[in-house]
């Protein structure tokens, strides 16, 4: 048995960074209709994206972006949901996860995909400074174009990093 760590360099397999968190919904995450608050949803697609992240980084991470989030459908009270996060995209220090949520109901089976979104994460060394992260290895047609789209996403997004903000 090899006990050696994995060089910080070596390039990982998206396979490796995929993260599967799945959480049965109470009253206490539900509003009074019954679906489960949005926000709580989100702190849950964090944690998924952000556990995928450091798992690929082996290092800490933090949030620096989030595409659009839109509820396709409601998450009820007593759905099973699952969070299923992986990489698509890793620059220097950056890393973009996808995270897809389903909700399933326990007594139909019925399972609804609720929605998928983008977040960004950053490697942090033990300062707290930006710290470079593997490269990621493509194996499949399909990781290569979630790797193409998520370039178009960056480079969207550092565009409009160096965009002046609008002032109302």
């Amino acid at each position: 048995m090899n006990d050696t760590p994995a060089r910080s360099d070596a390039a990982r397999h998206v396979g490796e960074s995929r993260v599967t968190l799945s959480m049965l919904m109470g009253p206490t995450e539900a509003n009074l209709n019954g679906n489960v608050h949005g926000g709580y949803i989100m702190r849950l697609m964090d944690e998924a994206g952000a556990s995928a992240a450091m798992r690929h980084a082996r290092r800490q991470v933090v949030t620096v972006a989030v595409d659009q989030v839109l509820f396709r459908e409601p998450i009820h009270l007593g759905d099973l949901v699952t969070f299923t996060a992986e990489l698509t995209y890793v620059g220097r220090t950056s890393m973009e996860t996808r995270i897809e949520v389903l909700a399933q109901n326990l007594f139909t089976s019925a399972t609804t995909h609720t929605n998928t979104a983008y977040f960004v994460y950053v490697a942090l060394d033990p300062n707290g400074k930006p710290a470079p992260v593997p490269p990621l290895e493509l194996t499949t047609p399909e990781e290569q174009a979630q790797w193409e789209a998520a370039k178009a996403r960056q480079a969207y997004r550092l565009a409009q990093r160096r965009t002046p903000a609008s002032r109302a």
